[in-house]
């Protein structure tokens, strides 16, 4: 057959579909739209993407909704005394009190669909997304409102996904030995770094334009996403570098197995500075807060311990949120109130990001609802419902059925909601309301 008469191939039936997304609605609609939402229904909005964003902050929407909730008199939007960035900040506070509440005392739900046909026990959520994968041979992303399949990006061989990020634009990944970076775009449009780029890699994070790998030789490996070579190799640890934190201004954290956490300012003379240790019990989780310059350490023993970035010499707090291994742990980017912990006991944990006190417990009942069917790109998913239940510090969890409270690998924290991976096939999402 002539190769002009050909029909269009998936992948350009896929592109074309793809361009009629809620991003190409103009600005006269979104304005119509957000005008219509509450708080942190525009908050929510604003996460979605920079265009959503910039008409948000652009409408000063954020300051309207405000004042509609904390002002009977309208005069008051007039007011001299507030600034633009006072009144952002105090939106933002707001709903920030809103997102504690909601994790220390609403009643929740958890929804849950298999996502994958074998066990995965990583997820990433940015803009209103979320990326699961590593166990599976494919990468699937999803909407965090309506849990629909957005994309999926295939693994190109049979090496194993360590570990991923996305952003925008595109999705890198640690495959075996080398880098991998998918374009959104073009899903099926893959740049493969060159086989043995890395020693045994263990963990991955990046900000653009370098990807960091933390290796089992107790180096890091810097990769720059744009020359496509390793441009710096650092020695962090005597032992193997389990987790990393890889701060906007280049400062890197990593954890190790031998409980040892160091950091070096890659901007600078890349001088390794010993941060602290953990009492012999291995780094499995790091959490870095940028509005608060926190540092948050999850162990093997069960410990999570902060440590204030500017004050290196010893931990603000070390509590023992957990009998078992400290998996996960992750916060909103602008929460400086409240840190979600998760591990191998199956409890949905959150801590006082100030004082390490655990405020809320909670796991999922046995039985579960099923919702509603949808058919997706890899088959059909049901959705299914189940309740939390709250937990005491004195409940005996050993007691529980581990039905009840799957191990969790891996948990990525939105407004109001937390979604979770348990190396099994299943995603799901905790939603809290106040």
């Amino acid at each position: 057959m002539d190769p002009s008469g050909r029909q269009p191939s998936t992948a350009t039936v896929k592109n074309k579909k793809k361009k009629t997304r809620a991003e190409a609605l103009s600005h006269d609609v979104l304005c119509i739209i957000f005008s219509f939402l509450d708080l942190v229904q525009l908050i929510r909005c604003s996460a979605v993407s920079t265009s959503w964003s910039k008409a948000v902050n652009k409408l000063k929407l954020h300051q309207t909704e405000y004042f509609k909730q904390h002002h009977s008199d309208p005069n008051g939007l007039n007011d001299a005394s507030f600034s633009q960035r006072s009144l952002n900040e105090q939106a933002e506070q707001l709903a920030m009190e809103r997102h504690r509440l909601a994790l220390q005392r609403g009643p929740a739900n958890a929804f849950q669909w298999k996502g994958h046909s074998v066990g995965v026990n990583q997820c990433r959520m940015k803009m209103g997304k979320v990326l699961t994968g590593v166990g599976d041979k494919v990468m699937r992303l999803w909407s965090a409102e309506s849990y629909k399949c957005l994309d999926e990006f295939v693994l190109v061989d049979r090496a194993p996904l360590i570990d991923f990020d996305f952003d925008e634009g595109k999705v890198v990944g640690l495959v075996g030995t080398r880098m991998c970076i998918w374009n959104r775009a073009e899903t099926r449009n893959v740049f493969s770094s060159r086989e043995n780029l890395f020693t045994r890699g263990l963990c991955m994070r990046y900000v653009d334009p370098e990807a960091v790998i933390g290796c089992e030789d107790g180096k890091v490996r810097v990769f720059d996403l744009y020359s496509r070579k390793c441009s710096q190799i650092i020695k962090m640890h005597q032992g193997p570098v389990t987790c990393l934190a890889f701060t906007d201004d280049q400062l890197l954290v990593c954890g190790s197995s031998l409980g040892t956490l160091s950091l070096s300012d890659l901007s600078s003379d890349q001088r390794v500075v010993l941060l602290g240790s953990t009492h012999s019990a291995g780094v499995n989780t790091l959490c870095f807060n940028p509005s608060s310059y926190m540092l948050f350490a999850g162990s093997t023993a069960g410990n999570v311990s902060c440590w204030d970035l500017r004050k290196t010499n010893r931990p603000l707090w070390d509590t023992r949120v957990s009998p078992n291994v400290v998996y996960s742990m992750h916060h909103l980017r602008n929460d400086t109130s409240t840190l979600v912990v998760g591990g191998i006991d199956g409890v949905l944990r959150t801590v006082d990001q100030v004082t390490g006190e655990v405020i809320s417990r909670c796991i999922m009942d046995d039985s579960s609802t099923v919702l509603h069917r949808s058919t997706e790109r890899f088959g059909t998913v049901q959705i299914e419902r189940r309740k939390l239940k709250s937990l005491s510090e004195d409940d005996r969890i050993d007691l529980m059925p581990r039905a009840s409270r799957p191990q969790i690998t891996c948990l990525a924290v939105g407004m109001e909601k937390v979604f979770t991976t348990h190396n099994d096939k299943y995603i799901r999402v905790w939603k809290f309301r106040k």
